[in-house]
């Protein structure tokens, strides 16, 4: 009997004295890779991880990184935590090198509650080919406010000295204005059109390049192609800061957008060590529970011995 009840003893105390081991393991339990890319806060690839901005926006397939937004899908090239900035690769994106027609890029539309968090960067440029006179592009504007611009000293004009406009032959370079013919390249911000979507614009194509200042290149040979995208963060992050502090990930609730501390085995609303305190003295109490129990029960058999 007395060894039944002492392993009984055991089996319910060992539980117990686990838990205060466990609190102190305060991993990053967020913060993963793909292929070459760290995804850290405010992204993750993990449901609850991140903020909640950004939610199935990221996706690892055999570690290439892919961002997904109502447009498409693009490849993820860098993420830029120093200057919160993505770079995303389009493979129907037109370059110097060649030109991709019939419709089939994506173009960039940013999903309407993503877009206080999300919105390609100001010195991008985004060059719409082969759009009709019926476009959008050139119904409602007066003459010198059509929005075909240069964007941080990118535009069609110089783009039309590329080697892929070779397979094409003469530009039109006209105006729509006294005439049934657009221009063949209409260079754009993003912030004049808001979405850059190519069937409602009715285009063939697009080429979209971006500056990093102070870098200034000569010429459209050596531009960067693909789509830088600024993101940014709001709301949190004092939470986020005390979070991180603690050692923990900066997380979300599944179920809703409060936030939440991850601290590896647990989760806190505040931080990892207002849940490791409390943990640990709840722990504890129910351990002094069991010893007084225990304590008793020893009182007890030995002034009622069998």
């Amino acid at each position: 009997m007395d060894h039944l009840f002492f392993t009984t003893l055991f089996l319910l105390f060992q539980p117990l004295v686990l838990i205060p081991v466990h609190s102190y393991g305060h991993a990053n339990s967020c913060r993963s890779f793909c292929g070459t890319i760290t995804l850290d806060y405010p992204f993750a690839l993990q449901p609850g991880c991140g903020h909640p901005g950004f939610r199935d926006l990221l996706f690892c397939i055999n570690d290439v990184l892919m961002f997904h937004i109502s447009s498409g899908s693009y490849r993820v090239l860098d993420i830029d935590y120093a200057y919160q900035s993505l770079t995303l690769h389009d493979p129907h994106l037109s370059t110097c090198d060649s030109l991709v027609l019939g419709g089939r890029g994506n173009g960039f539309v940013v999903d309407h509650y993503r877009v206080p968090y999300l919105n390609p960067t100001a010195d991008n440029v985004f060059m719409l080919i082969g759009c009709s006179a019926e476009s959008p592009l050139f119904q409602g504007f007066p003459g010198k406010h059509l929005p075909c611009r240069n964007v941080s000293g990118m535009g069609c004009e110089e783009y039309y000295g590329c080697p892929a406009w070779n397979i094409i032959g003469p530009k039109r370079e006209g105006s729509v204005y006294g005439s049934s013919l657009p221009p063949v390249c209409c260079a754009v911000s993003f912030e004049a059109m808001k979405a850059v979507n190519l069937t409602k614009l009715d285009c063939q194509g697009y080429s979209s390049a971006y500056s990093l200042a102070p870098l200034r290149v000569a010429g459209p040979a050596e531009w960067l192609y693909g789509i830088r995208v600024r993101y940014s963060v709001q709301g949190n992050e004092a939470f986020c800061k005390a979070c991180e502090a603690t050692a923990g990930s900066c997380g979300y609730d599944v179920h809703g957008v409060s936030d939440l501390c991850m601290c590896g085995s647990w989760n806190s609303t505040t931080n990892c060590d207002s849940v490791h305190s409390s943990t640990y003295r709840g722990s504890w109490s129910s351990m002094h529970i069991v010893a007084g129990v225990l304590l008793y029960m020893i009182i007890w058999m030995t002034s009622f011995p069998s």
